[in-house]
C-alpha cells in the first residue's frame, strides 16, 4: 500500500512538470510594462496547439509580434519539439508523451513494480489472516459477552454480599473502636494493678516457700505419734482397748480413708468424738460452707508427753459430724465453762444431723443438764414469738455464704451467720451460739461487736446474749442403753435421767 502511494504522487509530480515545460516552451508573448499595456486596441489570441497565433491584421509597432516564419520553418520546429519531449508514452493515453525525465522515472517505477508487487501479496495475504483472527475474536467476545450477561446476577448477589459484610465490619469495628477507648484502658489498668498484686504475692509465697526448704533441710518429725489402735468410731476403739484420751485415727466407713479425731475415753465411761473444741480463740469460725463441710482447725497437740493428748481447737466437718450420727443412735453432750471456771452441761439423747442435700438440717431430742434446753426450747429469758425465733430444732445448717436461716431468706442484710460470726443451725437467730467470736474475759457490748449483735460464744439461759464462755466443746457417741442413773460429771450429786431408746 505504502509502495502504491508512492508511485501514485511521482506520476502526479511527473505531470505538473511537463504541463509547465509546455507552458514555458509555448509562451511568446511579450513582456507586459509594469504600468500595464500601452493604449490603443490589444490583439485578440487563441490558444492553438499550445501557441499563440495573430491574424495578419494584427497591429503593429514596438510591441506587436515578429513576422511569422514559413511554414517549413514551422515543421521543422515542430519536430525539434517533439523529439525533446522524448519517445515514451504517458499511462494516460490522454496526455500524451513524457519527457525524458518523466521516461527515466517511468522505467524506475516499473523495475520496482516487481518488488511492490510481492510486498502487496504478502500484505494481503497478512491482511486475510488478521481478517479471520479478527472474526474468531469477534466470536469469543460474543461467548465472552453471553458468559458475563449470564453470571451478571451471580455477580450481583456477591457484590450485594460483600457490602453486608462490609458493613457488619465496620459495625464490629465500631464496637471495638468503642471498648478501646472507653472501658478497656480502665480494664487494662486494673490488671496491670491485679498483675502487679499477684507479682508481690508470689514473691511473698517464694520466700515462704525458701523457708520452709530450709526448715527440710533436716529429716522432719512426726509431732503427734498416732496410736496403733483404731475403729470405725471412738466408742469401737474403747472397746478395742483405747483408754486414754488423744488423737486417734477413726475410719466409718470402709471405702474412705480414715481421719483424725481427739477420743475422750474419760468422761462418762469415754468413748466420745469431739465433733467442735474452743479454748482459746486461736482459730477463726468465721468460715465458708465448703470450710464448715469439710472440717477445720487444730486436732490435738503434744505437750511433752509424747503423744497428742491435748485436743485444739477445730471443727470436725458436717459431712463426717452427719456420717457418724447415722452409724448408730447417737447422743450429743455439750460441756461449757465460764470465765470463773464454773461447768454447765447439755445433753440429748438423740442427735441426727442430715447430709449436704439436705442442708445438714439438726433433729435432737430428750434432752437433760443444767445449761438449758436452747436446741429445743429456746431461750427462758424471752417470751412469745421472741422465744420461738430462737429455737434451733430442725434448722438448716448456714454460713456466711449460704443463708439458709429464717431470718428474711434471700436479703443479704438479713443473715444470722454474718452478724453472729460462725456456722450454725441458726433460726431468727439464735439461744446458743458455740461457734461464734471469742471474746476474752466473759463479757463484752454492743460496740466492741462487729456489727452490734451477740455474737459471742453464747448460751443464753446461762449468762445472757452477752457474755462469751470461756469453753465450749460438742461431743457424740453411741447412745448406752444398758447403763441407768449414771451420774452428770457436770453436776455433782444431780442424778441422770435414764436413756431410752
Amino acid at each position: 500500500m505504502k509502495w502504491t502511494l508512492v508511485l501514485l504522487f511521482c506520476i502526479t509530480a511527473a505531470q505538473a512538470v511537463v504541463l509547465d515545460y509546455d507552458e514555458d516552451m509555448d509562451s511568446d508573448e511579450p513582456e507586459v510594462p509594469a504600468h500595464g499595456p500601452p493604449r490603443g486596441h490589444r490583439p485578440d489570441t487563441t490558444f492553438t496547439g499550445g501557441r499563440h497565433s495573430t491574424d495578419n491584421h494584427r497591429q503593429t509597432g514596438r510591441y506587436g509580434p515578429n513576422p511569422t516564419p514559413s511554414t517549413s520553418q514551422s515543421q521543422k520546429t515542430d519536430d525539434k519539439v517533439l523529439q525533446s519531449k522524448g519517445g515514451c508514452n504517458h499511462l494516460n493515453a490522454n496526455l500524451g508523451v513524457l519527457c525524458p525525465n518523466g521516461c527515466e522515472l517511468r522505467t524506475a517505477l516499473l523495475k520496482e513494480d516487481a518488488s511492490m508487487q510481492l510486498t502487496i501479496d504478502n500484505l494481503t495475504t497478512d491482511i486475510s489472516h488478521l481478517y479471520r483472527s479478527t472474526i474468531r475474536i469477534h466470536e469469543y467476545v460474543d461467548k465472552m459477552d453471553l458468559e458475563m450477561q449470564a453470571r451478571k446476577p451471580q455477580y450481583s448477589g456477591n457484590k450485594n454480599l460483600v457490602i453486608t459484610h462490609n458493613t457488619e465490619l465496620e459495625t464490629y469495628f465500631s464496637a471495638i473502636k468503642e471498648k478501646v477507648k472507653g472501658p478497656l484502658p480502665s480494664a487494662i489498668s486494673n490488671i496491670r494493678f491485679l498483675l502487679n498484686s499477684l507479682k508481690k504475692k508470689l514473691e511473698t509465697l517464694k520466700k515462704a516457700v525458701q523457708t520452709q526448704v530450709q526448715f527440710c533441710e533436716h529429716p522432719c518429725t512426726v509431732t503427734c505419734n498416732i496410736p496403733v489402735v483404731s475403729g470405725k468410731e471412738c466408742n469401737d476403739i474403747y472397746t478395742k482397748g483405747g483408754k486414754k484420751s488423744q488423737l486417734y485415727l477413726i475410719q466409718p466407713d470402709s471405702h474412705k480413708i480414715p481421719y483424725r479425731i481427739y477420743c475422750d475415753m474419760v468422761t462418762e465411761q469415754g468413748g466420745w468424738a469431739l465433733i467442735q473444741n474452743r479454748q482459746d480463740g486461736s482459730v477463726d469460725f468465721g468460715r465458708s460452707w465448703d470450710a464448715y463441710k469439710a472440717g477445720f482447725g487444730n486436732i490435738a497437740f503434744d505437750v511433752g508427753k509424747g503423744f497428742c493428748d491435748t485436743p485444739g481447737e477445730y471443727w470436725l466437718g458436717n459431712d463426717q459430724i452427719s456420717y457418724l450420727t447415722k452409724l448408730e443412735n447417737t447422743e450429743l453432750l455439750f460441756e461449757m465453762k465460764d470465765w470463773e471456771n464454773n461447768k454447765l452441761t447439755a445433753e440429748y439423747g438423740k442427735f441426727v444431723v442430715q447430709n449436704e442435700a439436705n442442708t445438714y438440717r439438726l433433729s435432737v431430742d430428750r434432752y437433760f443438764g443444767n445449761a438449758g434446753n436452747t436446741l429445743m426450747e429456746g431461750s427462758k429469758t424471752l417470751y412469745g414469738n421472741n422465744r420461738t425465733m430462737t429455737i434451733h430444732q430442725n434448722m438448716m445448717f448456714s454460713t456466711y455464704d449460704r443463708d439458709n436461716d429464717k431470718w428474711l431468706p434471700g436479703d443479704l442484710n438479713k443473715q444470722c451467720a454474718r452478724e453472729d460470726g460462725g456456722g450454725w443451725w441458726y433460726n431468727r437467730c439464735h439461744s446458743s451460739n458455740p461457734n461464734g467470736r471469742y471474746y476474752w474475759g466473759g463479757n463484752y457490748t454492743r460496740q466492741m461487736a462487729k456489727h452490734g449483735t451477740d455474737d459471742g460464744i453464747v448460751w443464753m439461759d446461762f449468762k445472757g446474749s452477752w457474755y462469751s464462755m470461756k469453753e465450749m466443746s460438742m461431743k457424740i457417741r453411741p447412745v448406752f442403753t444398758n447403763i441407768p442413773n449414771i451420774p452428770n460429771p457436770g453436776l455433782p450429786g444431780s442424778p441422770r435421767a435414764t436413756l431410752e431408746k
